[in-house]
């Protein structure tokens, strides 16, 4: 690819941290320090049973890395082995297959500890009130709810309607039942439900209201980098382990740009994080943040498997415009129709070019992006658009990176008059 000099802004980039030397002592280290908490041992009787709450196979944290070193804490204490259940905290996605569970656990702690995929269709839910500010009916998985100590784990990261992965978001949607998943998932339509924002985000306010009412005993959260390996582990207290996390994630994650650009070109990442059209998004997601209004964001992303989500596509071909898909949110959230919600939105005031391995006549017709073959006929066509003058930049980490405009940025001339 290339971008002529005086056109280029730079590359928006993660700050990068190296990973933990050792990542069991690091997981470790976290256990022996919790935040705002008694150490796990302090909590523990022998006779408690004991639910941990870990991710499903959607997720990239390092479960199986995170849980001898738990184990080994909760055994210390003199809890058997036969009182701990682990959940996979599906939400809305499938269950996790046994080879699946084998791979997230390690070979060791599926053979040890008995392991079971929250379904939140379930009939046996239990019901623990509704929350406070926002009226989400919880119900909750049965194990999870009638156990003597209850512990999450997962990893904390940006996430695009919840501000941030990890935490609290292991109880709703993680082992939620479907009406209260439902219910919170469809206030991502409020302004302040975005990525990188906590306060005022309903969201995830709602989710905390939730965790807090499940009467979470302890979390072991992790940050890691882009090579998927662990910089630092919190474990504590539900919400002063997860806001230090919260802390790093923005140090490593949240850039800082002066100014908006005409064109953006993004790439999520690579893979994973561009298997589909449905993951790519993200990238464009947070390449909003600094494209101007009119400008032209060229997403890169191979899909080898297409759209990769059926109510995402169902929705686009059913209603294809803002206002019907808003409707619909309200009406019955659909766990993949919200991303129909993301790109209709991101479409109305900026056009999208999509270099990928989809047939164009499905990207173009069904999703209303524009295409190219390669990056080079992307921005030529971007140039067009916007203008010789356009100023570009470029996003090598799409999915894992929020930049932000300093505020006086604001005032820049649109680039028509540039």
């Amino acid at each position: 690819m290339r971008v002529p000099t005086r056109n280029y802004l730079g590359s928006i980039e993660p700050k990068e941290k190296a990973g933990a030397p050792d990542a069991k002592a690091e997981i470790e280290r976290a256990l022996r320090e919790p935040i705002g908490s008694k150490r796990l041992s302090e909590l523990l009787k022998p006779e408690h049973r004991v639910a941990i709450v870990v991710d499903d196979a959607t997720r990239p944290a390092p479960t199986s890395v995170m849980l001898p070193p738990l184990l080994a804490e909760l055994n210390a204490a003199g809890v058997k082995d036969e009182n701990i259940t682990i959940i996979f905290a599906c939400g809305i996605h499938r269950e996790v297959k046994r080879e699946e569970a084998t791979e997230l656990l390690g070979t060791e702690v599926s053979n040890r500890i008995k392991s079971t995929s929250h379904d939140y269709r379930a009939q046996d839910l239990i019901h623990i009130g509704s929350t406070p500010k926002h009226g989400t009916k919880v119900y909750l998985n049965r194990i999870f709810a009638e156990a003597d100590v209850k512990i999450l784990t997962g990893d904390i990261c940006l996430h695009y309607f919840a501000g941030y992965g990890g935490g609290r978001k292991s109880v709703l949607p993680g082992i939620a039942g479907e009406e209260a998943i439902k219910h919170n998932h469809a206030m991502l339509l409020d302004s302040n439900a975005k990525t990188g924002v906590l306060t005022g985000n309903p969201v995830n306010e709602d989710m905390f209201e939730a965790a807090r009412m499940a009467k979470v005993d302890f979390v072991l959260n992790v940050v890691m980098n882009s090579r998927d390996e662990i910089v630092k582990a919190f474990a504590g207290d539900l919400e002063q382990a997860f806001v230090e996390g919260v802390k790093l994630v923005d140090e490593m994650y949240r850039v800082t740009v002066d100014r908006r650009a005409d064109i953006v070109v993004v790439s999520p990442g690579g893979h994973p994080a561009d298997v589909n059209l449905f993951q790519a998004y993200k990238g464009v997601d947070n390449a909003l943040e600094v494209t101007k209004r009119g400008g032209v964001i060229i997403l890169v992303a191979e899909c080898p498997e297409g759209h990769g989500n059926q109510a995402f596509y169902d929705w686009m071909v059913k209603f294809g415009d803002l206002k019907a898909v808003e409707r619909e949110i309200r009406r019955n959230f659909v766990l993949g129709g919200h991303k129909a919600y993301y790109l209709l939105h991101a479409l109305q005031n900026h056009q999208i070019i999509l270099v990928s391995s989809m047939p164009d006549y499905y990207a173009s017709s069904i999703f209303k992006v524009k295409t190219a073959r390669a990056v080079n006929a992307a921005l030529s066509e971007a140039f067009k658009i916007v203008g010789n003058n356009a100023k570009v930049w470029v996003m090598p980490h799409g999915n894992f990176t929020l930049p932000e405009v300093k505020a006086a940025e604001e005032q820049v001339a649109p680039a028509s008059s540039e």
